[in-house]
């Protein structure tokens, strides 16, 4: 199965080479962190799992995020719904009628989320230690 997958994400790049092959992989881990850490046993919405790529983004990257989304060809929120919505159309992920890419466009800024609050975080905890 794994394997499967990998060929299946190597595949996609080939055909479209916006996005890195970590970034596909990203997005099913966040799946599945999202549906563990908001104990969903139902489907994920956009909005949903945009907030978990969110907090598994900051855990995992830190200071880093944003060279790391750079660097996986990813701007913005919609960027993650497209990789989404690919996975989708390869049958590696499914949606409901109400899923849409809209629900991914805009819903927060890279540089507020992932650099400013990066650093207020960090002085919060360092506020904390004093």
């Amino acid at each position: 199965m794994k394997q499967e997958l990998n060929d299946i994400i190597c595949n996609i790049c080939e055909d479209d080479a916006r996005y890195h092959e970590d970034a596909y992989e990203f997005i099913l881990e966040a799946l599945y962190y999202t549906q563990r850490k908001y104990h969903l046993h139902k489907h994920v919405t956009g909005k949903e799992l945009l907030e978990g790529m969110k907090i598994l983004l900051m855990e995992r990257f830190g200071p880093m995020t944003l060279t790391v989304l750079r660097h996986w060809g990813i701007k913005g929120t919609e960027d993650f719904g497209n990789i989404v919505f690919i996975l989708v159309e390869r049958k590696v992920l499914s949606k409901t009628e109400e899923d849409n890419i809209e629900s991914f466009k805009n819903v927060y800024d890279f540089e507020q989320v992932f650099n400013k609050g990066y650093r207020r975080g960090l002085n919060k905890k360092i506020s904390r230690l004093r």
